[in-house]
Formats: structure tokens, C-alpha cells, sequence
């Protein structure tokens, strides 16, 4: 009864604030233009009436999915929205995330569409350098080209913010970049993604969200030593994801996975937090879903909840670690 009561009053304190953070933004939507970034504090779409106003809004809708606000904004220490510096702990140091706003000192607002392109599909910088894998290219590679347009358009559209990015924290030898070629002949496969033609438009539609832009595999799947990622068991969830916190196995096997959810009690997890039990998650899970699931259509997460629930069922128990954060609780 104890647990249970707890529960409930963490729902009332959740709908109480996600009710007021909506009712803030449809005050400010009546004054500029809708806030369409992530986390109810973002920077603000420009141009929603000029010609390229719909490569904008189905922009949002990308950068939503791929989850870019949490990654590319340091809110943990005020920072402005999308300007980088969140630190990203690996086992091989500490990564900062870059300046994705349209300032074109210190962001990307000099990019071509053809940078973002190579970037989001290749992983390599306009300059010729390789990213590091933390910025999950070996998903984004999925990315359809049009969509790359879309988010292109949408990220022009932002605040520009002019702040420098910070120089990652690694040891020899994982901060050589010359190491990354060799990485990706080894663990990389480039390639948009291809609907199969023996599936539902809406399976197709929640695997291309699933893996080209939520990129859930990336944090709900282990690594092997030289971090990539362990395709036998895809989705089956790992002690170390990212940051170090436990993500648990989201295959729909009923012992150690999700198997005993229905396509509605997933979906109502990305709207709003809330597992079937009433328990709330918490970290960086309660991170994707307020400031990217929460803002995608119902249509949209349906598709994903019908993707996920149809994987092959994956036995795979994720110990939780003594004193270690958990993406669920």
C-alpha cells in the first residue's frame, strides 16, 4: 500500500507539472511563433510562414525522434538550447556535445545540406575528421535524405547561440581520431534504410523511428570492449549505457523484458513517463521521453510500440548495479 501510494502521488506531482509546462507554452504560442523544441524551454522555430515552413515542421518532427535537445543542450548547467557542452561519460572518457544552433562562428550555420548529410550518414565532419561514436551515427546512417533536408531546415530556423564547443577528455589512445577509420571498416555499415516489403507500413514506420532517429538500440544495447555495439543482443539492454546507467531489455520476452506489455501501455510510457504499474522512469529515459517521445504523434508512437513489440524475444536479465542509475528507476 506503501509503494503504491507513493506511486500515486508521484503521478499527481507529474501531471500537475507536465500540465503546467503545456499550459506555459500554449500561453507563449499565443504571442510568437509555436515552440516546437524540446524540453518546454528551447529555442524557437523562426519562419513558420515562409516557403519553407513545412520542411520546418516535419523537421521538428526529425529532430524530435532523434532526441537532439537532450544531447546538445547542457541543462544541467543552464546552458542555451542546442549550444553543446553536455558531458557525455564513456569508458574512454568524457565527450562534449557541439553546437548544433545556426551560428555560423561557432555552429553549424555555415553547413551545406551535403555536410549534414555526410555527417548524419557517414559520420564525418565538414573539415574531413571522424565523429566518435557517442554521436550515433551508426544509427542516423538510416536517416532518408529528405528527412536530412527536413532537419536541416528546421535547425536553420533556431536561435543561433555563439558559444565555442569544448574539447573532449580522453586518454591516449581513444582521443585519435586516425583510429576511427580503421573502427568503422571494423563495426560501421553505411546504408539508408530499407522497408521490408513482407511488413505493415506501420512496422516499417516504427523500425525507421526505432533505429534511424530514436536510436534506441544505441542506448538499450551492450558494447563489446571497443564500444560498438553487440547486434546479438539488440534491444536486450545493458548495466553500462550511456552516462553508465542501466537500460533495461525492451525485447517482448515475458521473464526479463517487456513481453508482458500491450502496444498501449509502451506508448503510454513514451507519452508521459508512466510504466504499467504506475511507476515513473526516471534519468535519462524521463530525459527522451520530455523532451522527445512526449512531442511525436500518437500515430507515430503506436508505430514504434508495434515495432518494438514484435522484435524476437531476447532472455537477457540487466543486473542493477550496486550505488549505479538505472534509464527506468
Amino acid at each position: 500500500m506503501h509503494k503504491a501510494s507513493q506511486a500515486l502521488a508521484r503521478w499527481r506531482a507529474r501531471i500537475v507539472w507536465r500540465s503546467a509546462g503545456r499550459l506555459g507554452v500554449c500561453l507563449a504560442g499565443c504571442c510568437i511563433a509555436a515552440a516546437l523544441l524540446l524540453g518546454g524551454g528551447a529555442a524557437q522555430s523562426q519562419g513558420q510562414t515562409g516557403p519553407d515552413s513545412d520542411a520546418v515542421r516535419r523537421g521538428a518532427t526529425v529532430f524530435h525522434a532523434g532526441g537532439c535537445y537532450s544531447c546538445h543542450t547542457d541543462s544541467k548547467n543552464g546552458g542555451a538550447p542546442l549550444a553543446g557542452g553536455r558531458a557525455l561519460r564513456t569508458p574512454f572518457g568524457v565527450i562534449y556535445s557541439p553546437n548544433i544552433t545556426p551560428d555560423t562562428e561557432t555552429g553549424i550555420g555555415g553547413w551545406s545540406l551535403e555536410d549534414l548529410k555526410r555527417a548524419l550518414h557517414q559520420g564525418v565532419a565538414p573539415d574531413g575528421s571522424h565523429y566518435f561514436p557517442a554521436f550515433p551515427y551508426t544509427s542516423f546512417t538510416l536517416m532518408t535524405d529528405a528527412d536530412v533536408a527536413d532537419l536541416k531546415a528546421y535547425l536553420d530556423s533556431v536561435t543561433p547561440v555563439r558559444q565555442a564547443n569544448q574539447p573532449h577528455e580522453m586518454a591516449p589512445p581513444f582521443g585519435w581520431r586516425v583510429l576511427l577509420l580503421p573502427w568503422k571498416w571494423l563495426f560501421f555499415d553505411e546504408g539508408r534504410y530499407q522497408p521490408d516489403p513482407d511488413r505493415s507500413a506501420r512496422w516499417n514506420r516504427g523500425a525507421y523511428l526505432a533505429n534511424a532517429l530514436a536510436h534506441c538500440g544505441e542506448c538499450h544495447t551492450p558494447r563489446n570492449v571497443l564500444g560498438a555495439l553487440d547486434r546479438d543482443l539488440w534491444f536486450a539492454g545493458t548495466e553500462d549505457g550511456p552516462e553508465g546507467a542501466r537500460a533495461p531489455n525492451i525485447t517482448p520476452d515475458a521473464a526479463t523484458g517487456i513481453g508482458r506489455w500491450s502496444d498501449s501501455d509502451l506508448v503510454h510510457l513514451l507519452k508521459t513517463g508512466f510504466m504499467p504499474d504506475f511507476d515513473n522512469v526516471q534519468g535519462l529515459m524521463a530525459e527522451a521521453v520530455d523532451d522527445s517521445y512526449s512531442h511525436l504523434s500518437d500515430e507515430d508512437l503506436g508505430a514504434i510500440a508495434a515495432y518494438v513489440l514484435a522484435l524476437e524475444p531476447i532472455e537477457h536479465q540487466v543486473e542493477r548495479k550496486s550505488g549505479g542509475g538505472s534509464a527506468y528507476d
